[in-house]
């Protein structure tokens, strides 16, 4: 059977079961998009930018478990993806990028809408093809769905020129396919493996420190257990919330610059550390050399070698899948007559108990000026729990991170590594669509959702009723936080002046909007919103502009060198 480029492109799509594609037409695609109309099974969702492609297709990965895949067309189609392809590389989320491109024959002139997609996003995707040829249309987008998903997963970049989206060859979609050069690693040495488990049984001060990871490769089962078994703390990255149960009395926590206190000094102190699925990034350890100062024990695994040891020297590295290496772990914990010592475990929670009297996370709640912190703690009650929580970047997502305890993997998308504004909505987007009839509320400032406010339009077109909880202070919060901190109170161009009216201009999208001043209507407005399943609600929140978030681990410094609210 001869298929044209672009029907081949459908094809393989269908192939792999992709249900949506977000994305935008141009020149360069239309004969994708030609194809993609011929057909029913691949459902197209039309963004009102690039960016927001790339994201929505983000956020239906990171929720579901399955490739995203975004479609756009070349040149400014291709570079306003960027963004979003950056946001996925940093968290590791599996894609494949699909951009058009000038004629074959026109490449290298600088024709029309061109630009150089390979090089432009070499730094930023796990790989990349430019496919001259028809022939190898398909088997390179076999590759490109392989390389997303496997290994530490990532996003693909698939660049087809017009010409060979029109030019016609035999289809064959092949099964499976093998890169010479690229064999990942899933299964744990096991005797770095017994030395690991060895070393986690004979520790006094024991912590384990989870990552995304736990949450990517699906192994929040085996981590929960073997933490259990074992008696010890945890503590989840930013990116690891969900990965281990937040109100399980052995969670301390986030950790890291915003992380609680208990988290923060745990892991500092601690003389035997198992990372999972983590990469001791600066926003979680802080000051390398000050968390060095601390003798201790560092067992890593992470499927990603690369990674290990990339910013702290450990002593039991393991390559392999996360969830392998926990299965395997917990075989040879179960086989082991040895057991952690009681006492010294004991002794461990009893200061750890120590710190947590401290309650770092308590505020002041006021009747006058609603506390950003007081919603999101509403927000976790009304929605028991149990919603998908998208945010964009600023206090708003660390305060997201904080108070709304997420009990189960795959419940908070945000990004973590590139910390994208803008990101929240059409993330929303891409779950609410994976998931139709979840509550799905995205956690954003005043800042952040005017970046890609125009996805309202899409929502609109496609009956999409997320629910927006926007923290409106009238700052860019987090800039004028470190601005009040580090720069003298000198709040340079931190301030957002002539704001809409968010509640009307929802409405003006078709949608429903509210503006909530007091306190005592935060709970009602609350309720009103996620009463109205149908309905996209944009409930504008009037908080406290002078609210900080607290802990915080100012930038090189380390993590006992925290500031807490008590402190100021």
């Amino acid at each position: 059977m001869e298929l044209t480029g672009a029907e081949i492109t459908i094809k393989c799509l269908q192939e792999e079961g992709v249900e949506y594609v977000f994305g935008y037409p141009g020149g360069a695609v239309l004969f994708i998009y030609d194809a993609l109309f011929q057909q029913e099974k691949v459902k197209h969702v039309l963004v009102r930018h690039e960016q927001a492609a790339v994201h929505a297709a983000d956020g239906y990965s990171r929720s579901t478990d399955k490739v995203g895949v975004a479609l756009v067309t070349s040149g400014p189609g291709l570079t306003n993806a960027v963004t979003g392809i950056a946001t996925a590389y940093m968290d590791s989320i599996p894609m494949v990028v699909i951009s058009g491109q000038v004629p074959t024959s026109y490449i290298g002139e600088d024709a029309f809408q061109e630009v150089d997609a390979v090089g432009i996003t070499r730094p930023c995707v796990k790989h990349n093809f430019l496919v001259k040829d028809v022939k190898d249309l398909a088997v390179t987008l076999k590759k490109a769905f392989y390389l997303a998903k496997s290994g530490r997963p990532g996003p693909v970049l698939v660049d087809i020129p017009k010409d060979v989206s029109n030019t016609k060859t035999e289809f064959f979609y092949p099964e499976s396919v093998s890169i010479r050069s690229y064999n990942p690693q899933t299964h744990g040495d096991m005797g770095a493996i017994k030395e690991a488990v060895k070393l986690l049984l004979e520790a006094k001060r024991p912590m384990v420190y989870a990552g995304g990871g736990v949450v990517l490769a699906d192994a929040s089962t085996q981590l929960t257990d073997l933490v259990r078994k074992l008696g010890f703390p945890v503590t989840n990255t930013l990116m690891g919330l969900g990965g281990y149960p937040a109100t399980d009395k052995q969670n301390l926590g986030m950790l890291g610059m915003h992380g609680t206190y208990e988290a923060n000094l745990a892991m500092q102190d601690c003389d035997v550390l198992l990372a999972v699925g983590a990469r001791f990034d600066d926003r979680v350890i802080g000051n390398v050399k000050h968390f060095t100062s601390v003798p201790r024990k560092i067992i890593h695994i992470d499927i990603d070698p690369a990674s290990i040891s990339k910013r702290v020297k450990v002593d039991v590295p393991i390559v392999g899948d996360v969830k392998q290496v926990l299965t395997d772990m917990l075989g040879v914990l179960a086989a082991s007559k040895q057991k952690p010592d009681e006492t010294n475990l004991k002794t461990w929670w009893q200061q750890i108990d120590t710190w947590r009297s401290r309650k770092s996370l308590t505020y002041k709640n006021s009747d006058e000026f609603i506390k950003p912190q007081f919603v999101i703690e509403k927000l976790y009650e009304i929605t028991r729990g149990e919603a998908f929580i998208t945010s964009d970047v600023g206090q708003h997502q660390m305060w997201a991170a904080q108070y709304y305890k997420f009990d189960k993997p795959r419940q908070w998308i945000n990004s973590g590594g590139l910390g994208t504004m803008g990101f929240g909505l059409p993330a929303a987007m891409g779950v609410q669509l994976a998931h139709p009839g979840a509550a799905v509320a995205c956690v954003t400032g005043e800042g952040s959702i005017q970046m890609n406010i125009q996805e309202l339009s899409t929502c609109k077109q496609y009956n999409i009723p997320i629910k927006i909880i926007a923290l409106n202070n009238r700052y860019l919060g987090m800039v004028r936080q470190w601005q009040e901190f580090f720069h003298g109170n000198r709040y340079s161009h931190s301030y957002m002046d002539a704001l809409p009216d968010f509640a009307k201009l929802a409405e003006a999208y078709g949608h429903v909007g509210i503006r909530v001043d007091k306190p005592s209507d935060v709970e009602g407005a609350l309720k009103e919103a996620f009463a109205r399943k149908d309905d996209l609600v944009f409930l504008d929140f009037r908080t406290d502009s002078t609210e900080n978030v607290y802990p915080m681990v100012p930038g090189g410094k380390g993590l006992s060198e925290v500031i807490l609210a008590e402190d100021l």
